[in-house]
């Protein structure tokens, strides 16, 4: 629902900046023999010559429309050229569209805070720029305007056609205009610089709106077109809204607008005008009801985000008619599609800006071919956003299937049929900057690629370290450990994370009668309640004492989990736990941990072969016998058996 808000402030000077016809003029750029001939760009779809999706200004001179098809735009025009847009994975590829919008995005951010509204739309706050100007260059003391400027629209002046540039003058240079006006002359100046920079430097014409808020900049910036600006004063609001109709504002062109016409009789803004602000209130809220009686008078308290790069990634496609995904199969295939095209958009907003997506959404138009509720909405769902485009495959087909089940109700199976999709797409959003830990996954593996061979092939490029960035990134996979003196081991699961912590190495220096194949030992997962501590435990390797002598290994590395040694045709597997009771400094922490474990971890002393430890490097005999040497009681003196006697005073 729309939010009210209210105005900080009538000085502010907000410009809306939109592209004239922009896949036409990115088309023309790459292919120059196009300018000034009637163009139109089309789908990929060949059926009915393709359908088009964007008109240049020369052949909508002639009847072309965008509601046409190829063929049809032929028969109006027959001069028209008509342009394919890139495809990629058997659907449109914007592309090239994108990376031109973000052209003229950097140079209009030159001047003023920037919110990038989409592919070829740009807001502007250029309050700061317009308040120096105008200390430091007085407008009324011009001499000379550049043409651009003259050509502005100024809403409420009275033109008469013949001296319209001169009119402008007066108005832009008056003395006796108020602050307001008088920052919005500036705007304009700004906002013609801005725009032939633009065209300067990528070939491309824009329009603009200025105006002291968002709403009214965006109604604005499309009246002139091509190339043209419009400036909208505080006198001339009334008129530019009463006339205009209900559905073209912002955010009523839907369920809100509708029920604006169809339960109060409202068609035009001007409409609106006759309800009180208490009336709207009673009928849709508080808060909706206020932005509606704002919205009314041009009055919006929405600021302008500095956000120079998108807010969400989405990736969809239509299936019109007879097109239509009937079965869970062909939905599948195309979801498989649309998620590789939005798990490398991700990837390169990930290495390019550094930022990283949190939530997955689903969205789907659908149809019941047998039921009389087909007009019931197919349900959006959304989770949280796992990298890589398996995982983001796995999560949309959940997705989708959770909503047909909604969507169908408990009556209908999804197998049977009845239904059909005609438009879906998934999209990332909540967007943030990626914290410092966020790198490649090749780092947890760091010079462990002999050791660590996962079970299951990864199709992910990048791991996230933050739990917070991928809230579901643990997985379980199957660990095989195969060794001839010990037979198969057991699967175990473990958590993916844990791989920079733990290594396993199988040395055989002292146990050329053991081979072992592994692929991996993982670190079995512990009981919730041992989990905050195995957290606050160091790494493996990051904290432990330096040896004595340079390249002599601790004990851990001979005793890791299931390594075995072998001795006068004799083979015993030494217990995993000794790694766990060695690998621990603070003494503090190996009683606690102790104490937690008993149940789970226990050692019998005199079942440990000596003949073993005595193959063993001296410098790691002297550590296991340390270790095995029992440890001396301190000295208590045992003073009564209450607690009384411990304060009894001393005789």
């Amino acid at each position: 629902m729309p939010v009210a808000r209210p105005e900080t402030s009538d000085s502010r000077i907000i410009a809306h900046v939109d592209m004239d016809c922009f896949y036409v003029q990115v088309e023309q750029r790459k292919q120059p023999h196009l300018r000034g001939q009637p163009t139109a760009v089309v789908q990929y779809n060949s059926w009915k010559g393709g359908g088009l999706i964007a008109v240049g200004y020369e052949a909508r001179k002639d009847g072309v429309k965008r509601s046409m098809r190829g063929d049809e735009a032929k028969k109006v025009c027959p001069q028209i050229q008509l342009v394919q847009v890139p495809v990629a994975r058997g659907k449109a590829d914007l592309t090239i569209y994108r990376n031109a919008g973000s052209e003229v995005v950097s140079i209009l951010a030159r001047k003023g805070r920037c919110e990038r509204a989409s592919i070829d739309e740009v807001y502007l706050d250029l309050t700061e720029a317009a308040e120096t100007m105008l200390k430091e260059t007085p407008i009324e003391s011009l001499e000379s305007i550049d043409e651009e400027v003259l050509k502005s629209h100024v809403l409420g002046l009275c033109l008469n056609g013949k001296d319209d540039k001169e009119i402008v003058r007066e108005w832009l240079t008056r003395r006796d205009a108020d602050h307001r006006d008088k920052l919005l002359a500036c705007g304009a100046f700004i906002v013609a610089e801005l725009r032939l920079q633009v065209l300067q430097e990528t070939e491309f014409t824009c329009s603009a709106g200025i105006a002291h808020n968002k709403m009214l900049a965006k109604l604005a910036s499309g009246m002139n077109k091509p190339a043209q600006q419009t400036i909208v004063t505080l006198s001339s609001v009334k008129g530019l809204l009463e006339p205009l109709p209900i559905k073209k504002m912002k955010q009523l062109g839907g369920k809100l607008g509708s029920s604006l016409q169809t339960d109060l009789g409202v068609n035009t803004v001007g409409d609106l005008l006759q309800f009180s602000e208490e009336k709207l209130q009673d009928i849709y809220g508080a808060n909706t009801g206020t932005w509606l009686w704002n919205i009314a008078r041009g009055i919006s308290g929405d600021e302008v985000e500095g956000r120079l790069l998108p807010k969400s990634h989405g990736s969809g496609k239509t299936f019109p008619g007879v097109r239509a995904l009937k079965t869970l199969a062909s939905v599948e295939k195309w979801l498989k599609e649309l998620c590789e095209e939005l798990s490398e958009r991700l990837q390169l907003d990930l290495e390019t800006n550094k930022r990283v997506a949190h939530t997955l959404t689903l969205h789907a138009n659908a149809y019941k071919s047998t039921d009389t509720d087909s007009h019931k909405k197919f349900p959006s769902k959304s989770c949280p956003l796992r990298y890589g485009a398996g995982k983001i495959l796995e999560d949309s087909v959940k997705l989708f299937q959770a909503g047909l089940r909604e969507f169908l109700g408990s009556y209908m199976n999804p197998v049977s049929g009845g239904w059909g999709i005609t438009n879906l797409s998934v999209s990332a959003s909540k967007i943030v900057a990626a914290p410092s830990g966020t790198s490649s996954i090749t780092r947890y593996f760091h010079g462990q690629d002999r050791f660590h061979t996962s079970s299951e092939p990864s199709d992910e490029k990048f791991k996230l370290e933050d739990d917070k960035l991928s809230p579901l990134r643990t997985e379980n996979h199957s660990a095989s450990h195969q060794t001839e003196c010990g037979g198969e081991q057991p699967q175990v699961t473990h958590d993916t994370s844990s791989f920079d912590r733990y290594e396993t190495t199988c040395k055989d220096e002292a146990t050329e009668g053991c081979l072992t194949l592994q692929n991996h030992e993982p670190k079995p997962r512990l009981p919730e309640k041992e989990k905050n501590i195995n957290d606050e435990k160091p790494s493996y390797g990051q904290k432990r004492k330096a040896t004595k002598e340079k390249g002599t290994s601790s004990i851990l590395r001979f005793l890791q989990t299931n390594s075995c040694s072998s001795s006068n045709q004799e083979t015993k597997c030494l217990s995993s736990g000794l790694q766990e009771a060695l690998d621990v400094e603070n003494e503090s922490l190996i009683e606690s941990q102790n104490n937690r474990r008993a149940s789970q971890w226990r050692y019998n002393i005199d079942e440990i072969d000596q003949s073993v430890v005595e193959e063993l490097p001296p410098e790691i005999q002297d550590e296991v016998r340390t270790w095995l040497r029992p440890q001396k009681q301190a000295n208590t003196v045992k003073r009564g058996s209450n607690i009384a006697h411990y304060f009894s005073p001393q005789k």
